[in-house]
């Protein structure tokens, strides 16, 4: 038994919580996967995998090799990359998630890194905000791209970057369309957007929370035509026509070239977030963690992102 090609399947099997799709990401067949993990378990002598019809978990002990397992593989993933890299020239994988809202950006700024690093395979996922201070907490995650004002909610101890403020736009289907790009309209108010036919991203997501938040503050309440942890479906929603979407600058950014829309800032309240690139701290940061650390705090780059994620004045 390869130890190492053992616990990468066992690594696997809890990203994707699904024997076939770990197969499938590990590019080897399932029976190769489940054969792996039973002479695991034969090694350390205790069942690791609750097993039914379907993946149904870890064992107690089974955590435990888990988080050993993570902790030996980032290990082995940082000396590949002290071994192989050169000064200047770091080599190796890195992981970014990013929230679904702050994608644009994330992905400008691993194409980005990856020109300046072509030795460096960034993977880009996109992820929800639990989903994103897990994989931070646990060491399966590089960086993660997302909301600093829920780091006073977790017990994680992370490090940020900040990156951009987020502004709310309402979009909507343009009253005179055939014009080249999105037109801007004027300022929108809050109260005025929530009598609208709205597509909002589902309650789970931490962007509805903010969205859900201006609303109170503006004193009105909104029960939304069309709900989806999908941010491509509020933008295909509106560009279908009848419902009107409340898209961060990010995402606005993606649609300036695509005409018969219209967008139009929001007031009252005035809603800024703050995003940011964030890392575990106390974790010791790999070869091309450091050439991402650099990139995201270059003022370059930092004035391309709010470019592309502020007011987006038009």
């Amino acid at each position: 038994m390869n130890l190492f090609v053992a616990l990468r399947y066992l690594v696997a099997l809890d990203d994707h919580k699904h024997f076939g799709r770990a197969a499938l990401a590990c590019h080897v067949t399932q029976p190769a996967l489940s054969n792996a993990l039973r002479a695991l378990e034969e090694h350390y002598g205790c069942a690791i995998v609750k097993r039914g019809r379907s993946f149904e978990g870890f064992s107690a002990e089974g955590e435990r090799v888990l988080q050993s397992a993570r902790r030996v593989l980032r290990e082995q993933e940082l000396l590949d990359q002290d071994l192989k890299s050169r000064a200047g020239a770091p080599q190796g994988h890195l992981l970014v998630g990013a929230v679904p809202t702050a994608m644009p950006i994330a992905a400008r700024f691993v194409a980005l890194l990856q020109r300046r690093h072509p030795g460096i395979l960034p993977t880009l996922r996109s992820m929800s905000s639990i989903e994103l201070e897990t994989g931070l907490d646990q060491l399966a995650l590089d960086l993660g791209l997302g909301y600093t004002e829920r780091m006073a909610e977790t017990r994680v101890p992370l490090r940020q970057l900040p990156q951009y403020t987020e502004a709310y736009f309402l979009v909507r289907r343009a009253e005179v369309p055939g014009q080249r790009g999105l037109q801007m309209g004027p300022p929108l108010s809050w109260a005025e957007a929530a009598h609208l036919p709205l597509c909002l991203l589902s309650p789970e997501m931490h962007n509805r929370r903010i969205i859900d938040r201006a609303f109170a503050e503006a004193q009105v309440q909104v029960t939304p035509a069309i709900e989806s942890n999908s941010t491509v479906t509020l933008v295909t929603a509106v560009q279908a026509g009848g419902v009107c979407s409340i898209l961060p600058g990010a995402l606005l950014g993606t649609v300036l070239e695509q005409g018969g829309l219209e967008a139009q800032p929001l007031a009252a309240p005035e809603v800024r977030i703050p995003i940011a690139f964030m890392l575990h701290s106390s974790s010791r940061p790999s070869q091309a963690l450091e050439a991402a650390l650099l990139l995201a705090e270059d003022p370059g780059w930092l004035a391309q992102a709010a470019q592309h994620a502020g007011d987006l004045r038009i």
